[in-house]
């Protein structure tokens, strides 16, 4: 079964408004979901017109990740409330955990993406974390949300920071697809990968321009907006599970082990591990255009101010044993990194870390 798309979309400058009448025939008594202090505002105005609308809501805050914590106990605030669905605003976590709680009690939910620092607004998977940030397993839901509302007034509220580490993940969709999928023969698997492409491309051309001007009147902002919120989760719709991820994003999950106190975003961590991704290529794959791929992502991560190593994740590789802790958690069983089509051993990914790194702790 293939679950490629929300029920409904609505993009553009005044998708709030237009999706409130969709939202109202399916639900009466939400429960809506959020969590940060800096977009509370766009809460409160989406809290006066869903009000306006006679639609009784109920609201909670995530305290921590998307982890059992707090899904259990905003799971308890809807079944008192008799809540109808979950209208989930905010961040990839937040997303994820109003997919994730609606799919647990079999209601719809609508997510309303506050950045576009990930495609969490689209997709039918949700990853679970735990109290202090660290990756767990992600899930596979039933279904895809039954409405998506990328708003670009909302959009355009959301640091440039959010924007940059979108623009990271979403490249990862080419390199990380393209290596693992190349053979499969399944027809919608490749039109996936050959999107992924057009949007890495898209990204390369017009990522410095759209974080350089945050405005919904620069088509370039525009496009790269839609192309990391709702392109990268139709490509992972599409592709499905034969779309897989693989390194990079095992490099994500890996260093979430590690407990800082200003934690990276998502993107920012996938995006060192493309290029830690393309290192092992080139080491192990014989990949003798993976130094070009990378000088040429480097060019555009230094513009987005996106960092490049993982020491300018803000951890040491070579203290407090981080670096066995990180490859560990690579190379346990059910890592995507097994998910590359060229072996790769524990000593493989020691030794590219260490390559890969200098001992420079970005600076605070």
């Amino acid at each position: 079964m293939h679950l490629i798309s929300p029920g409904k979309i609505f993009r553009g400058s005044n998708a709030w408004l237009d999706a409130l009448p969709h939202i109202k025939k399916i639900s009466k008594r939400p429960l809506v979901l959020g969590r940060s202090l800096s977009t509370n505002e766009i809460r409160q105005k989406i809290y006066k017109n869903l009000h306006d609308e006679n639609i009784h809501l109920h609201s909670s805050n995530l305290k921590f990740d998307c982890c059992h914590e707090d899904l259990e106990r905003i799971k308890d605030i809807v079944l008192k409330n008799n809540c109808d669905s979950i209208i989930a605003i905010g961040g990839g976590k937040v997303l994820d955990a109003g997919k994730l709680l609606a799919d647990t009690l079999s209601i719809p939910v609508i997510t309303i993406p506050l950045s576009a620092s990930t495609c969490a607004g689209w997709t039918a998977l949700s990853n679970i974390y735990s109290k202090k940030g660290q990756f767990i397993k992600d899930t596979e839901l039933k279904s895809c949300p039954k409405i998506l509302v990328l708003d670009h007034e909302f959009i355009k509220t959301a640091p440039k920071r959010t924007l940059a580490s979108g623009i990271a993940d979403a490249l990862a969709k080419w390199y990380e697809s393209s290596l693992t999928s190349s053979k499969v023969e399944d027809g919608l698997v490749q039109q996936a990968i050959q999107i992924s492409r057009v949007l890495r491309d898209q990204l390369l051309i017009d990522g410095e321009n759209a974080y350089q001007s945050q405005d919904p009147q620069n088509i370039s902002w525009c496009n790269v907006v839609e192309g990391c919120a709702l392109t990268a989760g139709l490509i992972g719709g599409i592709g499905g599970k034969k779309c897989r991820t693989a390194a990079a994003h095992a490099l994500h999950n890996a260093i979430t082990q590690i407990v800082t106190i200003e934690k990276p975003f998502h993107g920012e961590i996938v995006g060192v591990g493309i290029l830690f991704q393309l290192r092992l290529e080139e080491s192990k794959n014989n990949n003798k255009l993976a130094n070009q791929s990378i000088n040429q992502l480097q060019v555009l991560m230094k513009k987005l101010n996106l960092p490049t190593t993982i020491a300018e994740l803000g951890i040491n590789v070579f203290e407090n044993n981080n670096l066995q802790k990180i490859s560990d958690f690579i190379c346990r069983e059910e890592s995507e990194i097994h998910y590359l089509p060229f072996e790769v051993k524990k000593q493989d990914i020691v030794d590219t870390l260490m390559n890969f790194e200098k001992q420079k702790i970005k600076s605070s």
